[in-house]
């Protein structure tokens, strides 16, 4: 783990898992060099391709500033909709966070992606 991340990884996670309570599946710190993952729930398997994961959320670095001063407004979060479960990506400049969950309501994704930005916003990854 980066020695920037290292001291905001518990704030991170206690973020997550206040907005996602038991439906929190696992969550992973990311920056255009470097993947960690911070927790992964006990019943789970680490057989996930981070680097992969990783290749396809940094994607966002650019997205941000591709919806920079549309109608739509600040680029916020991005959800993802999968068979078993969900993945909210976050981006703040130079790094991001993914989070996947379980099944959750709507209000519960902006409260998670909202606490996780503020965190990002407060420290820099470089």
């Amino acid at each position: 783990m980066s020695h920037s991340i290292d001291a905001y990884a518990d704030e991170l996670l206690s973020a997550a898992r206040t907005a996602t309570g038991d439906e929190l599946r696992s969550l992973t710190y990311f920056t255009a060099d470097d993947v960690d993952q911070l927790y992964l729930r006990s019943d789970l398997s680490r057989t996930a391709d981070l680097v992969g994961f990783a290749e396809s959320e940094r994607n966002g670095f650019h997205a941000q500033s591709l919806y920079a001063d549309t109608q739509l407004g600040d680029y916020r979060f991005t959800v993802r909709v999968f068979e078993n479960g969900y993945l909210t990506r976050v981006i703040d400049g130079e790094h991001g966070v993914w989070v996947t969950t379980d099944s959750m309501d709507i209000d519960r994704f902006e409260e998670l992606a909202s606490a996780l930005a503020t965190i990002l916003r407060s420290f820099d990854p470089v």
